[in-house]
């Protein structure tokens, strides 16, 4: 089940061991080489000292930075997926070019946040805060998290000031999405705590809505911010500055190069000799993996994949996540290229850092790299893409009437949705329909777009989050995923598709290994990765660069407690992990509650996930444990898991008076939904409440964890 707050196209390392050698290593050697480091799931150790991605670790008082630096804003994001992260960068450019302020962006877990009552009256903080899962931090934002959430912070005055932020002024943005329960929980609380201390935030607090417009959220939110900011400042803002683009990143292509040192799609900096390996979001390890089909029949497919991460430090949870690293596919690479006019160039060396020495990371990704590793493994060239960017490129239009269409497309919210935003067409369709409309070439018909400006403009490509659908007590060292493949066709009146990025990248690799005929349709993805060490060919072996995320969705400690789970179709993934748990809890002897399990897909003959395995598994727990199954499409009223819920109301709610949990997983805004108001009618009807007391009996479930949703929109 993939889990993505953009939409499911809704981040970047991988890890090498050994030596790779010499650059006059023969070209025998070098494919023995591969051939070992495949077999090892390693990467070649060589020592390259300009490819980190980050600020070094060395000063984590902001504040001294800022001084240092000359900075009198700072922009802090909490990001998972790289949205936030993009809109800090974005922001901190506009206050240095437009209004003449210093300011950088920065991580916020690399800064200790305890030297907030330091900042200066004269300066600005931003916080640009998404909210992850159910009302949880980012992983990035969880120590700023825990500090602005105790009772009594300590910041770095150590005294007993009830409002120890008096001096600070702030400015907040919240990323969420409105299908989850705690929209942009975190900003609103990170907003009320910082109040609490005293601190007063400039303007009003800006919320955008990921199952809406975010990008239209954000810019809206702007017309009013920068206003506040300007007077907060003391800058006037008709003198804006509207002068010429300044880049904020210097590119050189590179005549000379170690090619032993040149990245070609690796994900993080590779190690240094005798350097401990710790994989994790920042390093992902080269995992094999096995695949098979789940469906029987029909034109949608589902794979149930095996990740061995055996031999690692990574570790996982039943419930957990795990992060896959996605490739792009051939045909947008090459349509990029193309239209840029860099289809000839795409294995020309590159190296590319940042202007600003105080920037959030001073390289965008491993470098020096190829055009061609850029586009095809760092940057997210198949999302659709924003007004903003659009915008940006106006002056490098090849003609005026492109000018006009590209500033149309640009500023009429409308004419975007309709022709960009509805149907997720990304910058190089754009640029290509743009071209093809007026007859000409897309081949170079926008070669004059600077390309800092891309590297700036088009986010990094991000890993993609699946549920586990296995037990870490029965396999703690195989992890499960359930994924079906996405595609669709946005608009009926056009035959293009839409190809979902990694579970068609997946689906090539199922291909691969399984030996099976190409599918024609499918695009076409570089699966062998770089260097060669994701794909070995002869062994039909593959390899995938994955991480570890933990989730709060648990089972109860106390293995006698009943449990509830609704999960149709790919929701089924983190349910089918717990039931293998408790059915191995019980074969070992130990008790365990009753078990009920809500699935739901469109036919019992072609999408009945995991059919072979409930029927041992449920007779092992016995009792009241059991499938309840709902099959849409095979009776003339269509029936979801909702509806066979409602059928089984008064045993659930006597679950529920025996202390169930209920667990809720797959879509979040029909389904969740309808699921949340079938428990608060439970309440009404057999618990005789009144509806808002009902309402409220189900907030309490929720509140003291015993009504647990993961989900996506």
């Amino acid at each position: 089940m993939a889990r993505s707050s953009q939409q499911l196209f809704d981040t970047l390392d991988i890890v090498f061991l050994g030596t790779l050698g010499l650059g006059t290593i023969a070209w025998f050697a070098r494919h023995q080489i591969a051939d070992k480091l495949f077999k090892t799931g390693a990467k070649p150790e060589i020592k390259a000292t300009d490819a980190r991605t980050g600020p070094p670790k060395k000063e984590r008082n902001f504040v001294k930075v800022m001084q240092q630096e000359g900075r009198r804003v700072i922009f802090f994001y909490g990001s998972q997926t790289g949205t936030a992260e993009d809109y800090a960068s974005r922001l901190a450019k506009e206050c240095s070019q437009k209004y003449g302020v210093s300011s950088m962006a920065a991580d916020i877990e690399l800064y200790d946040l305890s030297y907030l009552d330091q900042v200066p009256e004269d300066c600005l903080v931003f916080f640009v805060m998404a909210t992850y899962g159910e009302g949880e931090p980012t992983d990035n934002a969880v120590d700023f998290w825990d500090l602005v959430s105790e009772e009594t912070p300590q910041f770095s005055g150590n005294d007993s000031d009830e409002k120890p932020l008096n001096n600070l002024r702030y400015i907040a943005f919240g990323l969420g999405n409105k299908t989850y329960e705690h929209y942009n929980e975190v900003i609103r609380k990170v907003d009320t705590n910082l109040k609490n201390m005293g601190a007063k935030r400039i303007g009003e607090r800006g919320e955008g809505d990921d199952d809406g417009s975010l990008e239209e959220d954000f810019l809206a939110w702007q017309e009013d911010m920068w206003p506040a900011f300007c007077e907060a400042m003391g800058v006037d803002e008709n003198s804006a500055q509207s002068g010429p683009r300044q880049a904020s990143f210097r590119v050189e292509e590179l005549g000379e190069y170690d090619q032993d040192k040149v990245y070609h799609g690796e994900l993080s900096e590779w190690l240094k000799e005798g350097a401990r390996i710790v994989y994790d979001a920042k390093r992902p390890y080269n995992a094999t993996i096995t695949s098979r089909e789940l469906f029987k029949g029909g034109d949608r497919h589902c794979l149930h994949m095996e990740i061995d991460i055996s031999n690692t430090n990574l570790s996982y949870q039943t419930g957990d996540h795990i992060a896959i690293w996605p490739t792009n596919n051939e045909i947008e690479v090459e349509r990029l290229a193309t239209v840029l006019g860099l289809a000839d160039k795409l294995d020309t060396i590159v190296h590319i850092k940042a202007i600003d020495a105080a920037a959030s990371k001073q390289f965008p990704f491993p470098v020096p790299t190829t055009y061609r590793a850029i586009f095809r493994h760092y940057l997210d060239i198949c999302a659709a893409v924003s007004r903003q960017t659009l915008m940006s490129l106006v002056e490098y239009a090849p003609t005026e009437k492109a000018k006009e269409d590209l500033k149309k497309l640009a500023s009429d919210k409308d004419a975007y949705r309709i022709r960009v935003g509805d149907v997720t067409r990304n910058l190089a369709e754009v640029l290509e329909m743009l071209a093809l409309e007026e007859s000409m070439d897309p081949n170079g018909a926008f070669d004059t777009v600077p390309f800092d400006l891309i590297v700036e403009s088009v986010s990094r490509l991000q890993p993609r989050y699946y549920s586990i659908s296995s037990s870490s007590k029965e396999d703690p060292k195989k992890i499960a995923i359930t994924a079906v493949t996405l595609d669709y066709i946005p608009d009926a009146a056009s035959p293009r598709t839409v190809y979902g990025v990694n579970t068609n990248y997946l689906w090539r690799i199922h291909e691969a290994i399984n030996a099976m005929e190409a599918d024609v349709v499918v695009p076409k993805y570089s699966i062998n990765g770089p260097r060669n060490v994701l794909m070995d060919v002869e062994s039909k072996a593959a390899r995938v660069p994955v991480h570890v995320r933990r989730s709060q969705f648990k089972l109860p400690r106390n293995p006698t407690v009943p449990i509830i789970m609704i999960g149709p179709g790919t929701g089924v993934a983190p349910f089918r992990g717990f039931v293998r748990e408790r059915a191995l809890q019980k074969k070992e002897g130990k008790p365990v509650g009753t078990t009920v399990l809500f699935f739901g897909c469109r036919n019992s003959q072609q999408d009945f996930l995991y059919e072979q395995e409930w029927p041992e598994l449920f007779e092992t727990l016995g009792g009241e444990s059991r499938i309840i199954t709902a099959f849409s499409r095979e009776t003339d009223q269509k029936v979801y898991v909702q509806h066979r819920l409602m059928e089984n109301g008064q045993e659930m709610w006597d679950l529920l008076k025996k202390g169930a949990y209920v667990y809720v997983c797959g879509d979040a805004k029909v389904m969740a939904r309808d699921v949340n108001q079938t428990f608060v009618k439970f309440a009404q009807q057999f618990g005789e409440l009144e509806e808002d007391k009902a309402q409220d009996f189900v907030k309490n479930l929720r509140n003291t964890g015993r009504y647990q949703e993961d989900v996506w929109s």
